[in-house]
């Protein structure tokens, strides 16, 4: 036991990866457990969890601070507490989703701006430009192959597109995974209106996402209106591009 704890700090330092990736999982996953509202308090549950994150730190510097009031701090104690210090970097992980996430709530929330135009090929090699598409209704889905909603929503998006479509109705598929993976993936799960690449010029405000799907609704005028998270029902999505429809603004 006395030579166990000679190398109590290097043990904690070892361990500090293992137990700040799990506490970040247990401690989100239990504020996520008893959330009265997911999409409002993301920001806290985020924030907690890497918080939780240090707590492996914090038990390794105690014991290398109550090491060193007794005597030099070993070579292993050393160790241990470079190995902790690092396990910090883990966090970095979840604040820059949390700072990617912020980007993408202020930007999905824009109303009656224009939207950024882009320019890039789809994965038929033709190239589709938003500047193209004046005076039609815009619906712009980030999806990416390992996504379950992207996989439950593009079936729905596609009846949508070709129900509304004679109206001036257009709907395109973003994703920023190359071309081949998007066609394994579609060849399961066809849609037909067009799927973009990200090879041409595609601004970050369509690729500051964290949370997947995300739609970015264009009324008949190009300017950005707020479309509904994906929490919701899918029908709140038709009911906002059929209110763009019968805008009557040009």
């Amino acid at each position: 036991m006395t030579k166990l704890s000679k190398y109590r700090v290097l043990i904690a330092g070892i361990l500090s990866p293992l137990a700040a990736l799990f506490l970040y999982v247990v401690v989100y996953a239990t504020l996520s457990r008893f959330s009265a509202d997911l999409e409002k308090d993301w920001l806290f549950r985020l924030s907690l969890s890497t918080l939780a994150m240090t707590v492996p730190f914090v038990v390794t510097l105690a014991l290398a601070i109550r090491d060193r009031c007794r005597h030099a701090l070993s070579l292993s104690a050393k160790v241990g507490l470079t190995l902790a210090i690092l396990s910090l970097g883990l966090a970095w992980k979840p604040v820059s989703d949390g700072i990617t996430r912020s980007k993408q709530s202020r930007n999905l929330a824009m109303r009656d701006v224009p939207a950024p135009p882009f320019e890039t090929l789809d994965l038929l090699g033709k190239t589709q430009r938003l500047g193209d598409q004046k005076g039609k209704v815009v619906l712009v889905n980030i999806w990416a192959t390992w996504c379950g909603p992207c996989r439950e929503e593009m079936p729905k998006l596609d009846r949508l597109y070709q129900q509304r479509k004679a109206q001036g109705f257009i709907v395109f598929g973003l994703s920023d995974e190359d071309a081949d993976r998007q066609r394994k993936y579609v060849a399961q799960v066809p849609v037909s209106y067009p799927l973009l690449t990200i090879s041409g010029s595609v601004p970050n405000f369509y690729r500051d996402i964290a949370r997947y799907p995300a739609i970015f609704l264009i009324d008949r005028r190009g300017r950005l209106q707020p479309a509904p998270g994906p929490d919701q029902p899918f029908e709140k999505v038709e009911a906002a591009v059929d209110g763009l429809l019968n805008s009557g603004s040009y």
